[in-house]
């Protein structure tokens, strides 16, 4: 089981600014105890963290090919706001909101150092 997924990010303040508003929506919030000025850690009511962090070796964060996160949200509802509101924040459109069908309804979209996040419902 997965504890807790990590983001690189080459300005935590920005990346932080950018999340806590879509996360807050599919209910992630900061975790104040390890978070510092380098890695904002959300929490959920339960399952994996997500973590935003400058990288230790202090290189620069650079997204892997291929790589994505998946949150998953409440309703079709929550997914595309959180698309519309990530897109007016900055990131680019990877994917709007739909139907996959099988009751895979999912909106896709690269924040701000270009992770790629996908927003689901599954049923």
């Amino acid at each position: 089981m997965i504890g807790y997924v990590m983001l690189g990010t080459n300005d935590p303040a920005r990346a932080r600014a950018f999340y806590e508003p879509l996360l807050a929506q599919i209910g992630f919030r900061v975790n104040k105890t390890y978070t510092d000025d380098r890695r904002t850690w959300f929490r959920g009511e339960s399952g994996p963290m997500l973590v935003l962090t400058a990288p230790y070796d202090e290189k620069a964060a650079n997204h892997g090919n291929g790589t994505m996160v998946a949150l998953n949200a409440l309703s079709p509802e929550v997914i595309r706001k959180v698309h519309a509101d990530a897109l007016a924040a900055g990131a680019s459109d990877e994917g709007a909101p739909r139907d996959h069908g099988g009751g895979f309804y999912s909106a896709y979209f690269r924040d701000l150092d270009g992770n790629k996040i996908c927003v689901f419902k599954m049923g």
